[in-house]
């Protein structure tokens, strides 16, 4: 009688347990797509200029983000309308680059990661061909040197994997691992990474002797946010493309991915460290009194990073689970406005004095980006939760 019992309570506690997730689940995704909803209501036709500090194409990055994310979205739960909105904003520009078919500068090609995602949901091969021979003229050319910022490690790098892995050719995983090697060792003549603290500063211009009012160096949140994505999609391509090569060229993609992983793990760690005890990360991770408070990008993209990690067998759950959740809830709860607005957003800049003041009211100049580190993030909490 007493083995029944246990088993009946054991199963009764199961069986909440999948209760409160599916309803965690099902809470998460309404509040995504409140999100994403209020911005295509807002941007009904997604090829449109952005009147935003002058006149822009819409494939500029900071709408290739929220592109990414809408795909993210759309992975944990799709709907039509979703993938037309993304195939509508390619062909507004016949998936071409801001800059032309060459532009080497990482922020004009982030477009590229979402024009592979596409053609690899149908396959057309025109979606492909401006992204091929922009990517080639980097490849067949040996300068790199063109990424002198960390941000450009999120708009390009994974551009690299996802074609390598589309050509089955090892050339662009090793031009992509060339050039972060630069951003990593030796832009700024000393490199960009600093393995003694395991951040990344966002440019030369941030390299010591330069200091926060602290004393600390400075270590923007969003930059190294982007570091995190980064390596978390690239290390994703890398790991799915394997069996496509054998022999040497296999085991040069296992180094790449090496080198790529120790790096994520160094940096989650590091940052880690710096979550405050609402959840959120502020915009200077090194000094809470430097433009501090809640800052909703760079903790979407740490949310993301650490999510994927746990989800993918690189971090521990048990430690990095109660970050993930307390960062997930922190935007859901305190960042989200009830008409689906991202409160907290640091609008486009480069250090955390950019963009300020940041509150739950305060407007962006752009908000498009926010949302797709938003919509990354929660699509991994999803994951996470259905583990």
């Amino acid at each position: 009688m007493k083995k029944i019992l246990w088993i009946f309570l054991f199963c009764f506690c199961i069986g909440e347990l999948l209760a409160n997730r599916k309803s965690d689940i099902n809470y998460i995704l309404k509040q995504m797509e409140l999100v994403n909803e209020r911005f295509m209501s807002r941007y009904p036709v997604p090829g449109d200029s952005i009147y935003i500090k002058g006149v822009r194409p819409a494939n500029i990055w900071t709408r290739s983000v929220y592109m990414e994310g809408l795909l993210a979205l759309n992975e944990v739960s799709p709907k039509p309308e979703y993938i037309e909105y993304a195939i509508d904003w390619g062909l507004s520009f016949q998936w071409g680059f801001r800059g032309g078919p060459h532009t080497r500068n990482a922020d004009n090609q982030c477009c590229a990661q979402v024009y592979i995602d596409l053609y690899r949901l149908h396959g057309n091969a025109q979606v492909l061909g401006n992204t091929e021979r922009m990517i080639n003229n980097v490849v067949n050319s040996t300068k790199r040197d063109d990424w002198k910022w960390i941000d450009a490690l999120q708009m390009a790098m994974p551009v690299y994997a996802k074609m390598g892995a589309f050509k089955k050719d090892i050339r662009y995983f090793r031009t992509m691992k060339e050039l972060y090697n630069y951003t990593r060792n030796d832009a700024g003549a000393v490199g960009l990474f600093n393995p003694v603290e395991g951040l990344w500063w966002r440019d030369a211009d941030f390299l010591p002797p330069y200091k926060e009012p602290n004393g600390q160096n400075c270590y923007w949140s969003r930059g190294n946010g982007g570091v995190v994505a980064a390596l978390a999609r690239t290390i994703d391509e890398i790991r799915k493309a394997e069996e496509l090569f054998n022999g040497d060229e296999l085991c040069e993609l296992r180094d790449i991915d090496s080198l790529l992983t120790n790096d994520f793990l160094t940096l989650v760690h590091a940052v880690k460290r710096y979550q405050r005890a609402d959840g959120f990360w502020n915009c200077s991770l090194t000094d809470e009194f430097h433009y501090g408070g809640p800052e909703t990008t760079g903790t979407a993209l740490f949310t993301y990073g650490m999510a994927w990690g746990i989800c993918n067998g690189l971090l521990s759950s048990d430690i990095f689970g109660p970050h993930v959740k307390k960062a997930w809830q922190a935007l859901m709860l305190h960042a989200v406005h009830p008409d689906g607005t991202l409160g907290y957003v640091q609008g486009t800049g480069k250090e955390p004095k950019d963009g300020q003041p940041v509150s739950y009211d305060s407007q962006p100049d752009f908000e498009d980006f926010a949302i797709g580190c938003y919509l990354l993030a929660g699509s991994e909490m999803v994951k996470y939760l259905r583990q």
